[in-house]
């Protein structure tokens, strides 16, 4: 079975509320964490498609946007690891507009991948500057993250309360996105340790945001005010379950050394 065939058969392909639907796949990080990985799009007021940390571009996610009106106007990079599907989408969907943080596309090029043109690049200067095509912006709050080791975007859709993120927060065990292939996601002694460190339970993801992924603490104190600020109930994550409600609560308690 080729790698997309194997994508195709355990993609899930969610409709999380009538305007966002979800694709969840199963990705192992270092070849051993079974992190999950999902793409999310957000169907704009206007009938333009958003999409979130894109995900493999296999017929079925194809078929996806077709039935939502085909129109993709955003692809968004959260950050400068959710980048890998980036060139197949931008060139499947040409007319897209691509939003993503500063130093995803000298990466990109470093690493030798598709050289795909960022054309909203946020910044440490032009954060709170930054103009954003209007029906995009009408709908989203953002705040970059730059303090962040992976320099995070993070997004609110006001209109269903929707908190995406990338690297922010996850949910493990990712069951959903895990859901397909048979394999249970929390077995063995690296499920178990990623249970227990990025789990929405106890302290381990509290720690972990401290030491592992806050590089600038003011900075990143600062943007987790903004959200901390923010009116939503669900938070959509790339790796690990969706968090149906009582998403602001969540956040509060797992970022809660910055606030």
């Amino acid at each position: 079975m080729s790698k997309e065939q194997n994508m195709s058969a355990t993609m899930v392909i969610r409709s999380v509320s009538p305007q966002i639907t979800t694709l969840s796949v199963p990705f192992l990080r270092f070849n051993r964490f079974k992190f999950g990985g999902r793409a999310t799009i957000v169907r704009l007021q206007t009938g333009n498609l958003a999409v979130f940390s894109p995900v493999s571009l296999t017929q079925e996610a194809r078929d996806t946007v077709t039935s939502l009106g085909g129109n993709v106007s955003y692809i968004i990079a959260p950050d400068i690891e959710h980048h890998m599907q980036l060139g197949p989408w931008k060139a499947a969907y040409q007319n897209a507009q691509v939003i993503g943080p500063e130093g995803l596309r000298e990466k990109r090029a470093k690493q030798g991948n598709e050289d795909v043109v960022i054309d909203h690049i946020f910044t440490k200067e032009n954060k709170r500057s930054i103009k954003l095509p209007e029906d995009f912006a009408r709908e989203f709050d953002v705040e970059y993250f730059d303090g962040h080791a992976n320099k995070e975007l993070a997004f609110l859709h006001k209109p269903t309360r929707t908190f995406i993120n990338a690297d922010l927060v996850f949910n493990l065990p990712a069951y959903e996105q895990y859901s397909k292939t048979g394999e249970n996601p929390e077995s063995g002694v690296y499920g178990k340790l990623m249970a227990m460190i990025l789990g929405i339970h106890g302290k381990g993801q509290q720690r972990f945001i401290w030491w592992a992924t806050a590089k600038d603490k003011n900075s990143f104190s600062q943007s987790a005010k903004v959200v901390a600020g923010w009116d939503f109930d669900k938070i959509i994550p790339c790796h690990g379950d969706v968090i149906e409600t009582e998403g602001s609560a969540v956040f509060k308690r797992l970022f809660a050394w910055h606030l």
